[in-house]
């Protein structure tokens, strides 16, 4: 039997990661009584990066863990390496954003995040999951759970969602796939290593299978400071080989091509590496119903150009704030409906472009040929990250609209050859 609730909360926030916790400090630092119900305990592992760029470091210090993160790893910017040749990229002057970042364990980072938001005054119920939306005519007011102390329902006048890639509850809302856009994939584990305090994070650009063809993705190394290293690798679903690929091998032979001098291999490994799918470029749709609103990897709004989702969660999950409370605070519902157009304002062009580009290398011939080109230009490189990480100055975003045009003019002088043949849609 369902207990029927006795209390009813301004906003009920199913999922307490990155995007979750956001939308629930900015709300209760607001005044508002949120809720947000967690199926995990805390800390608990997630599979990430755990790089944290300076769009997610602003975010952070934004919420007042500027103190907390200086006692992480902090790093200067980006080693990029393709091609036999490394450049070591600082990270851009930019006005709203600092020039380094940090990495730091999923493990500590979203327990960080989840406490600032209680001590803003968040009620945060851990190993409770959100079983079924708890519907009134045609609005989301609330959510059936389970708990430790069995079945119950929360209600509330707005409800987030903020489960992840994965959101079940989202696919209850209607919460669905756009098949056409770019999907990514995703490996990754902790290994022992000597350079663990490096002051670059690593990229390598010219990923590549077991057999030695290149892959439209990147590898990285990621130092954390502690002696431990964060390593995967990432895939994007443009290759034709996307569903043929075994990332367990993949990953293997991007240990092995890694330089010595890092330390990798099976003996210094922590423990099994675990993976995932990247939902990207907004492509988890709809955003917003009558009564609800839908966030981070919920909403699919991992950058397709980088993979990275912290920062965009934690701004979608301040964006979903700031509609949410403008609804409460003027009782207007109506109010939810400037979300969807604030995500376009965001990130649409920007997305656009990403989407159209990863399309493009998906070809192996013209990625090789991309990153051979850019590998012998540091200003250029430098203005690759620049666009790839999302920091150009607002007064660069027609330039990099004029950038996609030119990789696209280059696209139809590559040959295509049978491997370049496009993938058909994945699910």
């Amino acid at each position: 039997m369902v207990n029927q609730p006795r209390h009813r909360y301004d906003a009920l926030i199913v999922g307490a990661g990155p995007a979750g916790s956001s939308c629930a400090y900015w709300l209760a630092e607001a005044g508002w009584d949120v809720c947000v119900v967690e199926r995990k305990r805390f800390p608990r592992e997630k599979t990430c990066g755990d790089g944290l760029t300076p769009r997610a470091v602003r975010q952070l210090e934004d919420m007042g863990l500027g103190r907390e993160l200086g006692g992480h790893h902090r790093f200067e910017g980006l080693r990029a390496i393709a091609g036999g040749r490394a450049l070591e990229l600082a990270w851009p002057r930019h006005p709203e954003y600092p020039s380094y970042g940090y990495v730091v364990t999923r493990a500590e980072l979203d327990s960080l995040v989840a406490g600032r938001a209680e001590r803003a005054g968040a009620t945060i119920r851990y190993a409770t999951e959100a079983v079924s939306p708890l519907r009134e005519g045609g609005s989301v007011r609330g959510a059936v759970v389970r708990g430790p102390d069995g079945p119950e329902t929360v209600a509330a006048r707005y409800v987030v969602v903020a489960d992840g890639a994965n959101s079940r509850f989202g696919r209850a809302l209607g919460v669905a796939r756009e098949r056409r856009w770019p999907l990514g994939l995703a490996i990754r584990g902790y290994y022992l290593s000597p350079r663990s305090a490096e002051p670059w994070i690593e990229s390598h650009l010219d990923l590549r299978d077991g057999d030695g063809a290149v892959l439209p993705g990147y590898g990285w190394v990621f130092p954390l400071g502690d002696g431990r290293v964060n390593v995967g690798v990432g895939l994007l679903s443009t290759s034709a080989r996307w569903k043929g690929v075994n990332t367990t091998r993949l990953m293997e032979a991007f240990v092995e091509a890694v330089p010595a001098s890092w330390g990798l291999s099976p003996a210094t490994c922590c423990s099994p590496p675990t993976g995932g799918k990247l939902p990207m470029g907004l492509s988890l749709r709809p955003h917003a119903g009558p009564s609800h609103l839908v966030v981070g990897d919920a909403g699919g709004s991992i950058n397709p150009f980088n993979g990275e989702g912290i920062a965009y969660a934690y701004e979608t999950g301040r964006m979903a704030a700031f509609s949410v409370g403008q609804a409460l605070a003027g009782n207007d519902p109506t109010a939810l409906a400037a979300y969807p157009r604030r995500l376009e304002e965001a990130y649409g062009t920007y997305y656009r472009v990403a989407r159209a580009f990863v399309r493009l290398i998906g070809r192996p011939r013209l990625l090789s040929v991309l990153v051979g080109t850019g590998m012998r230009s540091r200003p250029l490189m430098e203005w690759v990250l620049r666009i790839m990480a999302n920091l150009l100055r607002p007064e660069e975003v027609g330039p990099a609209e004029a950038a996609y045009r030119a990789v696209a003019a280059l696209a139809h002088l590559a040959p295509l050859s049978p491997a370049d043949q496009p993938p058909a849609p994945t699910s």
